[in-house]
């Protein structure tokens, strides 16, 4: 007879003076959560608000949550994974991705339980998975001290993948305790707060005003970028899509490359938009759920996170109460997207299943075309360039994109950012294993290649204008086609990516960067200044080291 979660949390844990409530439906986790979900701190009572609110659709509508304010996002900085010998020198050690020392961890491990049994603490379980291929799929379950995040869990990941009569041994828990503060000095963190990654025991700990979230899917996903590249399998930070006729495609992105809106289209079913594993067996997603922002949202072009927005079992993060106005009786509608006083990262939860074009089962077939978007403010990269092998795992570990003037304080110009594999923060190996990984499955799938540049034309942001979404749409729609795989290309000078000399829908002059400048020697000279940037990173990181050959 299988053991109940609490007495499996007994033995593995020691946790025999808690009170877990586990398989409560989404209905109950929303009560659950508006009735219980208060701050609270361990040393003096601290903040009593509430945290979980129902808006005037009750529990028919959305769960709004307010997490710690100072916790609107990652806490990147407050990360860590355990150096246990066997990991760490596979580990990618940086800024947002800390050593614990493990005597440290089980010194807290063994704190944080036995704070739990002295609170006697009401915890809310949710058993879900990461990971919709059933030969992959990992079993998490996560212990909470808030409904919320429990609720939250159910949205983004899937259930019953397979059957989890081994959960407790293979799986992983994270037990997530707001409550718990954590003393540098004694602990060995970096502040009173702390999401911490035990590789070896499987456990994820979240504590102090880490709430947000983000964190109870974000940490699972670097987990992952550890484990399944371990086995082979290529972990991707991408959005994913597949035509009717099992032509899929991937798409990789920074923030504000276009990721999500062009893997968004209506003549191809979505997989993802956000994390998924290439395996032996194709692309599938690791969630069943999307986790939008929602800054600024223009509901007429998102009808589909618009139209979320007020549906039952879906959550929404830090958007601010209207002035004067209480949430119980605001409609979700009314709410004011425009409103960052909070965050600029506000957040909406809600099931994959709200796409109307979503792919049975979030999976697909091995995809036949790998995008690389990038959003060039310099208006120096082509708006399309054909890569070969070398050139991917090149452009793949630069993972370059630019901020524009204005977007944070001090940014008066546009800066280029690099996050190696487009999502440096969540990669847990060093890029060249998932750069390796990915020119492996690509010559096993004959797969094409095109770095994609959503960015700017005719000059830097400022001067020039932004790529039309029209000519991206068509030269995304050629590559996809396979109209590039024969078509004649020059090489650019300066930057030697590869371009095609025409595409439907796009006027030639357009595909060459040099052309829409008025001043080409000033186009010369962003282009080399942009080159040079790129082996400025190139060389930082030591590249030539781990294999990966130089192409700027």
């Amino acid at each position: 007879m299988s053991l109940s979660v609490a007495e499996q949390l007994r033995v593995r844990f020691g946790l025999d003076a808690v009170n877990v409530k586990a398989g409560l439906s989404q209905d109950e986790l929303f009560a659950a959560a508006v009735a219980g979900d208060r701050g609270r701190t361990r040393t003096d009572g601290g903040d009593h608000e509430p945290k979980a609110f129902a808006t005037a659709r009750g529990s028919d509508g959305p769960l709004i949550f307010y997490s710690d304010p100072t916790c609107t996002g990652r806490p990147v900085q407050d990360t860590f994974a355990v150096a246990w010998p066997e990991v760490e020198d596979h580990l990618w050690w940086k800024s947002d991705f800390n050593r614990l020392d493990p005597d440290h961890h089980t010194a807290l491990v063994d704190r944080v339980l036995a704070y739990l049994n002295e609170q006697r603490s009401t915890l809310y379980s949710a058993d879900v998975f990461c990971g919709w291929d059933p030969a992959f799929a990992i079993p998490y379950r996560l212990i909470s001290e808030y409904a919320t995040h429990a609720y939250f869990a159910n949205i983004m990941f899937p259930k019953g993948v397979r059957d989890d009569a081994e959960r407790d041994s293979i799986g992983w828990t994270m037990i997530n305790v707001p409550s718990f503060r954590c003393d540098p000095d004694r602990d060995g963190t970096r502040s009173d707060r702390a999401v911490i990654m035990d590789l070896r025991n499987r456990i994820g700990l979240v504590l102090g005003r880490a709430d947000y979230c983000g964190v109870v899917k974000k940490t699972m996903f670097t987990v992952m970028n550890y484990v399944l590249p371990d086995a082979k399998q290529l972990t991707m930070h991408c959005s994913a899509n597949v035509d009717d006729e099992g032509n899929s495609a991937i798409l990789f992105g920074l923030s504000g490359t276009g990721k999500t809106t062009l893997s968004a289209d209506p003549d191809r079913q979505l997989i993802g938009d956000d994390e998924h594993v290439w395996t032996e067996s194709g692309v599938s997603n690791f969630e069943d759920g999307c986790y939008a922002k929602l800054i600024d949202l223009d509901k007429d072009a998102e009808p589909i996170i618009a139209e979320a927005l007020a549906t039952r079992g879906t959550l929404i993060e830090n958007v601010p109460p209207l002035p004067d106005r209480d949430l119980a009786d605001t409609d979700p509608h009314e709410l004011d997207l425009t409103d960052d006083s909070i965050t600029e990262n506000t957040r909406l939860a809600y099931p994959l299943s709200c796409n109307p074009h979503l792919a049975p089962g979030a999976k697909g077939p091995h995809p036949r075309t790998i995008v690389l978007l990038t959003a060039d403010a310099f208006g120096v990269l082509p708006p399309v360039s054909l890569l070969d092998r070398d050139e991917v795992m090149y452009h793949f570990v630069m993972g370059f994109t630019s901020k524009l003037a204005g977007t944070e304080v001090g940014v008066v110009e546009p800066q280029a950012t690099f996050s190696a594999c487009f999502g440096a923060p969540f990669m847990s190996h060093k890029p060249s294993v998932y750069a390796e990984l990915l020119a492996h499955r690509m010559d096993a799938h004959q797969a094409r290649c095109i770095l994609l540049n959503t960015g700017w034309s005719g000059g830097p942001h400022g001067v020039g204008e932004r790529i039309s979404i029209a000519h991206t749409r068509a030269l995304l729609d050629a590559a996809l086609d396979g109209e590039f795989d024969d078509a004649d290309t020059v090489r650019l000078p300066i930057l030697g990516l590869r371009i095609p000399t025409t595409c439907p829908g796009v006027p030639d002059e357009v595909l060459n960067p040099r052309n829409t400048w008025s001043d080409p020697e000033a186009y010369d000279a962003a282009a080399v200044a942009l080159r040079d940037l790129f082996r400025q990173n190139y060389e930082k990181h030591d590249y030539a080291s781990l294999g990966i050959r130089a192409a700027l």
